[in-house]
């Protein structure tokens, strides 16, 4: 395409000649694939005030005009001859992409070293990886030198709530583009509704789910402690497959929870393999996560092995003071039964203090039924004289001399307390801080609704080690947070930005390259998104821009409602969702649905075709 003008403005005679080529199999930048460019020649000549004002003759005049023109011709000429004869007179083709992202140092997600490319984006989609002529997109991103990679996927959340809250901006900063919900044995129950209301209320993620052991079983046989008769169990086999068809990506369990803590291992079992049949996963919160932690990891791996599925085991950790650096023994049962063939993997988040209800410190017995048959047990002299020893017996053995190590992340009745310790609240309502005294006071703040809690309860030496490990994935087990009067675990707004900016830069316990699979292949081949986690050509355009060298969370457990710096830019389905240090409002996550269900089969095929 030829476009030439004259400028009077400026007294110039201006001209550009374009034109495009595609070379199959071109070798240039290193990518086997085929390779389109675009060269153009321009110039200008001025016509300078100089000669114009200059009292030559006219026929001077003429003379400088017929050379000027003449030489103008000549130009435009060769230009022309230059121009392969199968472009010449085509006019340059409407962008091909929908964005292109240029200057980029792709970390792909699959554990390689970055290479620099740039990514073409379409209906939602990478379309092509290698060198790429901006002019060519819609809409240009300059990653100047910074990292790209996947959207983070975090395998562990709790986000239920996501459709009072859909921009989920405190994942979108952290990077995270996809999320599973559902985990620790709370789920929706109606699990096709769930995922539908993706497309009837916009949300800022992508989004799947579990279908949970403690919810099915509560549906089915309340909050009791007993074995479900055999139709009872019928019937929580019918609902998990009614799930798995649905879409859900596998079960799982809360068995320190009610009802969860019921269950004996045959009952999971029995659902486990219902699950199997879906190609779904096994996800657990263990029995234990501290004194019998090695009992529990071992029941999990017995499970998986005994219905045939992939497990993975939550949060992993040692929880117990008394077994900090015991860690090599919980590692080397996941490589045992990986050694053996059963697909064992596991989650973490990056910090030493863990987060759950205040509740699960207390005897399981005494919750069953729900908390009004615990308050009316309380009420019984014996019954709580039996709970405060249990409770003591139970912190002796966790090598903790009292509870100065929980902290208060939320607590309904009297928010003063957030942010505060047991031993801190006890001390403030009691005028005294003894063991009795602050078990007391946890009777007290269950019997007004429970509370929310952070758990100082473990080793950095066993936190780096797991983290070290090929199977572990970052997760942050937290749920969309809003800014209040919460103390929450700050994971919820720094968890995968913690380990890129403290774990691999300041620490370098991980290469880059490595860290970044643990938040992108590894969890998409773990629960079956086979078209998410790599920057490849035909992947999904979840991706996230960051720079390396500044990228850092600045939520701590005193100030946790910070967000963290260095992302520049995160897409869902190409879409950008946060860009230059603010959301855009834009809502295009979608379902993500297991391999058991029928939509989620045809959408394979099609993309198969």
């Amino acid at each position: 395409m030829r476009e030439v003008y004259i400028h009077k403005g400026l007294r110039q005679v201006v001209f550009r000649d374009c034109f495009s080529t595609t070379t199959p199999n071109s070798r240039r930048a290193g990518y086997g694939r085929s390779f389109r460019s675009e060269r153009c020649f321009s110039g200008n000549f001025a016509i300078n005030k100089p000669y114009l004002n200059d009292k030559l003759t006219s026929g001077m005049h003429q003379f400088l005009r017929v050379c000027l023109f003449g030489l103008l011709a000549v130009v435009l000429t060769m230009s022309r001859l230059s121009t392969p004869p199968e472009v010449r007179g085509r006019e340059l083709p409407a962008p091909a992409f929908d964005v292109v992202i240029t200057n980029a140092r792709i970390v792909d997600g699959s554990g390689n070293p970055w290479f620099r490319a740039d990514v073409g984006i379409r209906d939602g989609r990478i379309v092509r990886v290698g060198r790429i002529n901006p002019g060519a997109g819609k809409k240009v991103i300059d990653a100047k030198d910074q990292i790209l990679a996947p959207g983070f996927i975090d395998v562990h959340t709790h986000v239920e709530s996501i459709y009072s809250q859909p921009a989920a901006e405190n994942f979108i900063r952290m990077g995270v583009t996809s999320l599973v919900t559902g985990n620790c044995g709370t789920s929706a129950t109606e699990v096709a509704e769930f995922l539908a209301r993706a497309k009837q209320q916009p949300i800022g993620v992508n989004l799947a789910t579990l279908i949970a052991h403690g919810s099915v079983r509560r549906k089915v046989t309340g909050l009791v402690d007993r074995d479900p008769t055999p139709d009872e169990m019928r019937s929580m086999e019918a609902l998990v497959e009614q799930g798995m068809k649905d879409g859900a990506v596998g079960l799982s369990t809360g068995l320190i929870y009610v009802p969860g803590t019921f269950a004996k291992t045959d009952e999971i079992v029995s659902l486990a393999r219902v699950v199997a049949r879906y190609g779904g996963i096994y996800s657990t919160h263990m029995r234990s996560e501290g004194e019998t932690v090695v009992d529990a990891i071992r029941e999990s791996i017995q499970i998986g092995e005994k219905a045939g599925l992939p497990v993975e085991i939550s949060h992993f950790k040692i929880a117990n003071k008394k077994l900090w650096g015991q860690s090599p023994v919980t590692i080397g049962l996941v490589r045992e039964a990986r050694a053996r063939g059963l697909m064992v993997t596991v989650d973490q988040y990056a910090y030493t203090a863990s987060s759950t209800s205040l509740d699960s410190r207390m005897p399981g017995w005494l919750r069953a039924g729900g908390l009004e048959e615990g308050k009316k047990r309380l009420s019984d002299k014996v019954t709580r004289d039996r709970v405060v020893s249990e409770m003591k017996d139970g912190l002796k053995r966790s090598g903790f001399k009292d509870y100065s190590y929980a902290m208060v992340a939320n607590y309904g009745a009297d928010k003063s307390f957030n942010g505060k310790s047991i031993a801190e609240v006890t001390q403030l309502v009691r005028g005294k801080k003894d063991v009795n005294s602050q078990i007391e006071q946890i009777i007290s703040m269950y019997e007004t609704g429970g509370a929310a809690m952070v758990y100082h309860g473990m080793s950095e030496d066993d936190v780096q080690r797991i983290m070290r490990e090929p199977f572990t994935m970052i997760a942050s087990d937290s749920g969309v947070r809003e800014i209040d009067e919460s103390v929450p675990h700050p994971r919820g707004y720094g968890n995968n930005v913690r380990v890129l900016g403290h774990y691999v830069r300041e620490l370098r316990l991980l290469p880059l390259e490595d860290a970044i699979r643990k938040m992108t292949s590894l969890p998409a081949q773990t629960f079956g998104f086979r078209d998410r986690g790599m920057v490849r050509e035909g992947f999904a355009a979840d991706l996230v821009i960051f720079d390396e060298k500044t990228i850092a969370d600045r939520a701590t457990f005193a100030k946790p409602h910070q967000f963290p710096v260095g992302i520049s830019y995160v897409l869902v389905n190409g879409e950008l969702v946060f860009a230059d240090g603010q959301m855009t409002g834009a809502r295009p996550g979608v379902a993500l649905r297991g391999a058991g269900s029928s939509q989620e089969k045809q959408l394979f095929a099609a993309l198969q075709n």
